[in-house]
């Protein structure tokens, strides 16, 4: 036999320390309970905030009916858009960082690791917000959801140039295309963008198009001072008219002889500056050409007043040769020749000008600009706007007042301020251009006989009363029937406009900003076109940062004051709405 031993058992037991003394307790960490508290804290703080401005958000100025039909497609953001509006209209609501809002942007992405953290910051919030996208082909999803919901889109790459870099001096960018150039490339890329969406949308050639194309003339030359120069000239040697047009005045068809003949001794214009605008307008004519053949509006900004004369005349020749009507060729357009000049457009018009009812020069510079077009047999198109640079002009013309030298940029020869000196002032400018424009619409309508279009209208307005004036405006002209509202005058029917109108008019806003009003006329007017159209902003972050400080910097003269704090408000009701079921408001 074999003898089995087994092991013997051991227990073992965790190695213990001896102490002559009982162990002292194990001190506690009291931070995660202080990082609990100050997240309760803060959590709490923003909750309670979130419900105050839910629940001191001021009602619409005007609702629809409730008899009014929903519509097909849900308008309502996502929550995380909501939030996102949220954050952003809360920081814009501080004007003390609104106001150096430039120069907190560019210190803090000069930091190493710290402009990583803002960049992204900046593109999650900001950029998301008021810019469509990178590009404009990146931007087609927006614009489907912009169609579904009724809407158009107005394309603008927004760009801010470096004189530097755009005449192509800036050290180590000799042999790159200059800045300008590329811009030029990307107005008519995004010009076939947009025709490309429309044809894939299934929109004829002829009517219903309603993703259009802003371009901005002093991106497009290598020095805007040109610009300046010839304003200045046209200041001094157009004819004065009666009744006056205060400044900038108002263009004649005869503007731009200048850039075909002698430069006068005492013109402040140079060769140099001729040449670049002799490019100007052979890259206008060449973006313009593109617009026509591919059926896309394209949309001349307005810009600070001392380049403004010469932006009208650019804008008026380009009208007479690509909006020309048939008839008689104008005096400008012999200056051209091409496929531009055809003359029977089936859209008209193609290309508008922007008016700025800021300026006091504008209603008398609209009735000039109507009879223009008629003389030269054109269609007139046109961009009403309150105006974005009021302060800047006023800061400008008081510099020149108060100073015999010639620091200051303005140019004005009036002895007063070419803007109005209050906001209530270009509020009744406005309206009252809206007026005639309306006007001017409904007797193109009743005498067109089924020809092009003489006069078409893109009202641009964040403001809840001119919008609904245009409304009346339309109603009273006998251009859109209103439905039965409710005997409530601030709730409202639908407007019923035919597609005759809705080509001659369109009302639009940025975007981002104003989508309370923009869902409110999408669903009140019914038309087979969209008549509310965004403004869609798109370039690369680095290159649209200086866009979005200044957009902030103006959300202040756009929306008017206290609208940043309306725009948070009533994104926290539609957040408390959405998360909490509206309960307490």
């Amino acid at each position: 036999m074999y003898l089995i031993r087994r092991a013997p058992l051991v227990l073992r037991f965790p190695a213990q320390r001896l102490y002559s003394t009982p162990p002292p307790p194990r001190a506690r960490t009291r931070y995660p309970l202080r990082i609990t508290l100050l997240a309760s804290a803060i959590s709490g703080g923003a909750v309670l905030g979130l419900y105050s401005d839910a629940k001191s958000c001021p009602s619409p100025p005007f609702e629809l009916a409730e008899t009014t039909s929903q519509p097909a497609h849900d308008v309502s953001p996502p929550l995380l858009t909501l939030f996102r509006t949220y954050f952003v209209y809360g920081l814009t609501s501080c004007e003390t960082i609104v106001d150096h809002a430039p120069e907190i942007l560019d210190t803090l992405l000069k930091v190493p690791l710290v402009g990583t953290v803002v960049e992204g910051v900046v593109r999650r919030t900001f950029f998301d917000h008021f810019v469509g996208g990178e590009t404009a082909r990146a931007a087609f999803p927006l614009l489907s959801t912009l169609r579904n919901e009724n809407k158009g889109a107005l394309f603008a790459y927004s760009v801010e140039v470096d004189e530097h870099e755009a005449a192509g001096t800036r050290s180590g960018k000799s042999n790159e295309q200059p800045v300008h150039k590329r811009i030029v490339a990307e107005m008519i890329r995004s010009i076939d963008v947009a025709a490309d969406f429309e044809d894939e949308f299934g929109t004829q050639k002829a009517a219903g198009r309603r993703t259009w194309v802003a371009i901005k003339l002093t991106a497009l030359l290598p020095n805007a001072d040109a610009l300046r120069n010839l304003s200045i000239h046209l200041t001094r040697t157009r004819p004065t008219l009666s009744p006056l047009v205060p400044f900038p005045g108002t263009p004649e068809s005869s503007d731009l002889t200048v850039l075909h003949g002698w430069i006068p001794q005492d013109s402040l214009l140079t060769a140099q500056d001729v040449e670049e605008l002799k490019e100007l307008y052979h890259d206008l004519n060449r973006i313009c050409t593109r617009a026509k053949d591919r059926s896309v509006r394209i949309i001349l900004d307005a810009e600070h007043s001392w380049y403004q004369p010469a932006i009208d005349a650019f804008g008026h020749s380009l009208m007479e040769r690509f909006n020309k009507l048939p008839g008689h060729r104008g005096l400008t357009s012999r200056f051209a020749s091409g496929p531009g000049t055809a003359q029977g457009a089936e859209l008209q018009p193609i290309v508008y000008v922007t008016y700025q009812a800021y300026l006091r020069r504008t209603p008398n510079h609209l009735a000039r600009s109507l009879a223009l077009a008629r003389e030269n047999n054109y269609a007139l198109g046109v961009k009403l706007v309150r105006g974005a640079y009021h302060p800047h002009e006023l800061a400008a013309y008081s510099a020149a007042a108060s100073s015999s030298t010639s620091g200051s940029i303005s140019i004005s020869p009036d002895p007063y301020p070419p803007v109005h000196p209050s906001k209530p002032d270009t509020d009744a400018c406005y309206d009252e251009c809206a007026a005639l424009l309306v006007r001017a619409i409904a007797d193109d309508v009743k005498s067109s006989g089924g020809r092009a279009s003489r006069i078409g209208v893109l009202f641009g307005t964040h403001n809840w009363t001119s919008s609904e004036l245009i409304l009346e405006e339309l109603v009273n002209n006998g251009l859109a029937h209103e439905n039965t509202a409710s005997t409530d005058g601030n709730h409202k029917g639908t407007v019923t406009v035919s597609s005759h109108v809705a080509e001659r008019l369109t009302l639009g806003q940025l975007y981002g900003m104003s989508d309370s009003l923009t869902n409110y006329l999408a669903r009140r007017i019914k038309s087979t076109t969209p008549c509310v159209i965004k403004y869609v902003p798109y370039g690369a972050l680095v290159e649209v940062m200086p866009y979005i400080s200044r957009r902030a910097i103006e959300n202040k003269s756009v929306l008017g004051n206290g609208g940043a704090v309306r725009e948070r408000k009533e994104a926290a009701r539609l957040i408390w709405k959405r998360v909490f079921g509206g309960t307490g408001l």
